[in-house]
């Protein structure tokens, strides 16, 4: 991946941020990594279940997630809460079609600090991933 250094943004340098995306939809995947707009954020890597996520996430020490929350072997509310205890100032973006208040309730108490439903628009994405940067 190499080294991004600092992006100048408005004239303020700004350090990259490290971005993973992790769902258990290929297609979902994709889709969230074309359609982010933010060019501080750099990917680093993808996941297809809270497993594979937690194990990147020890190599690659993202700053930002996007999370899915139905994915087998590990879903998204555990390992919103195993994330959150190895870096807590990681900042969690649930993207789900889960859209009951109940489960958007139990991810934020686990750590999360945002939920953007599916089905989506990209603009829905962009100012969901600007929020959570703030």
């Amino acid at each position: 991946m190499g080294n991004f250094g600092n992006i100048a943004v408005n004239g303020t340098p700004r350090r990259a941020l490290k971005l993973m995306i992790v769902d258990d939809s290929n297609i979902m995947r994709r889709r969230i990594e074309r359609s982010q707009q933010f060019e501080e954020l750099k990917l680093v890597g993808t996941a297809g279940n809270g497993e594979e996520a937690l194990e990147l996430f020890k190599k690659t020490d993202p700053d930002v997630v996007t999370m899915d929350l139905t994915m087998p072997r590990m879903d998204g509310i555990e390992c919103i809460g195993k994330l959150v205890a190895l870096k807590p100032a990681v900042r969690i973006l649930v993207i789900s079609a889960l859209a009951d208040k109940a489960t958007a309730v139990e991810a934020m108490e686990r750590g999360a600090n945002g939920f953007l439903n599916k089905p989506f628009t990209d603009r829905q994405l962009n100012e969901a991933i600007a929020e959570l940067m703030r």
